[in-house]
């Protein structure tokens, strides 16, 4: 193999390989529950950063074990589209990426031990499962990835359960706004998964997989793509109409072409590189959305 480094060479082939532009989508959940928390509660800053750098590093080794297990099942080559690649194109060991994988796990566990310790050890059951999820979503042999649940099990863990989990170490408590104001983020996180899945439907398919985007077909997976979007603006809309949300949250409006753009794309466009800016769209969907829901949330209790 060649170890003709073009376009990452040294620290950079380490950074592209936690596919860092993918690491706001753990950022967020864990700024937005912080955020709705803030109404309830002093917010215990080490906490907050003790989950905040757990997360990212779960997703960070998570994408680790995506880079491994694709590489190991044949799925990447020196011509594949996407955000991978440290293996096939940069020369990096496999048991190289594992180890480190399992390294940044290893620090995880010891911030997550650090956040049993102040709050309760039953949040150790649910942090093992999420990193248990996190490996098993392209490791094992029945990779979640691989079936038509990739979108379902990374809403809830990688979405849904980080807001509540970081709402949860700052107040002790799963309230049911917390619970209502978590599932936009529940839907952009799948919705990211769905983009990513529409992009690779022809690569997928011919691998095996049984996505849900190759078993509803690509009309159809991208109308679901247009609804998760739809449903997560206008869900906002109706907990600020019926006044569990201050108007500060519609915040989240000024996010809106990034879902417009994506969705053109996707029914303009079907080359995986030509596609590939309506998945980086669908990413900054989450981010922002999530950021400016998060600033509605702290507006809405400082004014």
């Amino acid at each position: 193999m060649s170890h003709d480094l073009k376009a990452d060479t040294g620290w950079r082939i380490w950074w592209q390989l936690t596919r860092p532009h993918t690491l706001t989508a753990s950022f967020v959940p864990v700024f937005l529950g912080t955020m709705i928390a803030i109404s309830y509660t002093d917010i215990h800053w080490p906490l907050f950063f003790a989950m905040l750098f757990a997360s990212m590093l779960i997703q960070a080794a998570t994408n680790m074990f995506n880079e491994y297990y694709d590489f190991a099942r044949g799925l990447d080559n020196e011509k594949s589209v996407g955000i991978g690649g440290a293996i096939v194109r940069n020369g990096v060991k496999p048991k190289t990426v594992m180890i480190l994988a399992l390294l940044l796990y290893a620090i995880s566990i010891l911030l997550g031990i650090y956040i049993c310790i102040e709050t309760t050890w039953l949040l150790a059951i649910v942090g093992a499962v999420a990193m248990a999820i996190g490996y098993l979503y392209t490791g094992g042999p029945y990779p979640i990835a691989y079936t038509p649940f990739g979108e379902l099990f990374s809403g809830i863990f990688m979405g849904m359960l980080i807001v509540l989990i970081a709402f949860f170490i700052q107040t002790g408590e799963i309230t049911t706004i917390a619970l209502l104001v978590s599932v936009p983020s529940m839907l952009l996180v799948a919705a990211i998964m769905l983009s990513n899945n529409i992009r690779d439907i022809v690569g997928d398919k011919a691998s095996g997989r049984k996505t849900m985007a190759i078993l509803i077909g690509r009309k159809r997976a991208i109308n679901v793509l247009l609804a998760l979007f739809i449903v997560s603006y206008v869900w906002i809309v109706a907990l600020v109409i019926i006044g569990v949300l201050t108007p500060w949250s519609l915040l989240i409006f000024l996010s809106i072409k990034k879902p417009v753009h994506a969705i053109r794309i996707f029914k303009t466009k079907e080359h995986a590189l030509e596609v590939a800016p309506a998945m980086k769209d669908t990413a900054l969907t989450n981010t922002i959305f999530g950021f400016l829901l998060g600033i509605g949330l702290l507006l809405g209790y400082l004014i």
